[in-house]
């Protein structure tokens, strides 16, 4: 019998195989502007829904912009209990509220699913006299001053976080650190360019091309591991001797009170959206690693993950 029952859900597809599924349009709920991170993967999230024929029910991306992720969070807890609103979001569903910018945050929420994560790329311009990630921590540790780094998006963001770990990683107080919050990374890369900014903490998507044409020269990241794909060369910092590990990671959350039923039925959904290989290529192609965790282990993630950024915010003196 339970093979029967297995073998059913192979055959009827992902929407069957809980008992709630959608009866109305669902929302992709973005909390930035088109274009972002966020939103691409929300409109890859649904084309992948669509073609794949994982929903039985319309979908559709919704941005809500504004507030630094405020007014989308707003947005979703808006719809108590309601499995037909989900949002892509970031670490900032964190650090807003640890910073005090919201009120509301993940426990908020129904956690869902992390999808992937991007870590930071630490880059100078080619002509720089920094050649590599040791020579950074060295120069930064000897003479913090004369450094200015990009971040993006806002100060107590995960760049500016791991800018924060490679500062305390050499010995120096991370508060004085010249740190620059563009309103996105490409503007950040923008100004290191152009010799406005000496150190661009960055994803990596946003800085391979102009390496790869040698304009720029990434010296490490803050993964656990070495990336694949065009950042395959750039060292980690935990391999250069140095703990910065921070990541952009895009989760999928959806409202609080969610009963069990719409939570499965979700855990399905993105289980088999992750084990497609257009997701996979999106991922590789986005500089991303693919870090799929359900909703139970993405809960466990938040929690661990909330703990460190505020003990990461605090030394920087951003908690309210």
């Amino acid at each position: 019998m339970t093979t029967l029952i297995f073998a059913l859900c192979l055959f009827t597809g992902p929407a069957l195989a809980a008992a709630w599924q959608p009866t109305r349009n669902v929302e992709l709920i973005v909390s930035t502007s088109p274009g972002s991170g966020s939103d691409r993967a929300a409109r890859f999230v649904q084309k992948l829904l669509v073609e794949k024929n994982l929903l039985r029910a319309p979908v559709t991306v919704v941005n809500k912009p504004g507030g630094q992720g405020v007014i989308g969070l707003t947005y979703l807890t808006q719809h108590p209990g309601d499995g037909h609103y989900v949002m892509v979001t970031s670490p900032s569903l964190l650090a807003n509220q640890i910073t005090g910018r919201s009120k509301t945050g993940y426990r908020d929420t129904t956690p869902l699913a992390q999808l992937g994560a991007e870590y930071v790329v630490f880059t100078v311009r080619s002509d720089s006299p920094v050649a590599t990630g040791r020579d950074l921590a060295d120069r930064l540790k000897a003479n913090p001053g004369s450094f200015t780094f990009s971040i993006g998006t806002t100060m107590g963001s995960h760049n500016h976080i791991a800018v924060s770990q490679l500062a305390k990683a050499v010995g120096v107080d991370p508060k004085p650190i010249k740190v620059i919050a563009f309103s996105g990374s490409a503007d950040g890369t923008t100004a290191l360019l152009g010799g406005h900014i000496t150190v661009s903490a960055s994803p990596g998507s946003a800085v391979s091309e102009h390496a790869s044409a040698g304009k720029l020269r990434m010296l490490a990241i803050s993964a656990e591991r070495r990336q694949s794909g065009p950042l395959a060369n750039v060292p980690t910092w935990k391999e250069l001797g140095y703990p910065v590990v921070s990541a952009n990671w895009r989760s999928v959350v959806g409202p609080k009170g969610m009963p069990e039923d719409q939570v499965q039925y979700w855990d399905t959904i993105f289980a088999t959206l992750v084990r497609s290989a257009e997701w996979k290529q999106s991922i590789a192609s986005e500089h991303m690693e693919n870090t799929y965790s359900d909703s139970r282990a993405t809960l466990e993630l938040m929690e661990s993950q909330y703990k460190a950024m505020a003990a990461s915010l605090a030394e920087l003196g951003l908690v309210k």
